[in-house]
């Protein structure tokens, strides 16, 4: 098997719409390349994009814990536990994220995630 051909394939799938089809694509080259970080973030992005949302959050566990400075990790992880309805878990990678990278959509998640905690505890 030819890894890049896959790996370029299974973009090819995300960027279409297709997370399903990119997951299948990059299951087996994640298993070949276990430390290859652009494949297990392509990979993470399949499973949430597709609502594989604890197979999303392993692939991004291991993608902070190899490199905690990664903030795109620390969204998308945060993002991850926000859509599956554990805020209190989700905030701190979403601030971690804000703060390493001005990025309005890290900002507006950081806002979503504490109002929707402030409410929480209101009721």
């Amino acid at each position: 098997m030819d890894l890049l051909e896959e790996y370029r394939r299974a973009n090819f799938f995300f960027e279409s719409g297709d997370p399903l089809g990119a997951s299948r694509l990059l299951e087996p080259i994640i298993e070949a390349e276990p430390h290859n970080s652009a494949v297990r973030q392509l990979l993470a992005r399949a499973y949430f994009n597709s609502a594989q949302l604890n197979a999303a959050e392993t692939h991004l566990r291991a993608l902070v814990d190899h490199d905690p400075s990664d903030h795109y990790a620390h969204h998308v992880l945060g993002r991850t536990l926000e859509r599956a309805g554990r805020f209190r878990e989700a905030l701190p990678h979403l601030r971690l994220a804000a703060a390493m990278k001005q990025q309005p959509d890290y900002q507006e998640a950081v806002r979503r995630v504490e109002t929707w905690l402030g409410k929480s505890a209101a009721e």
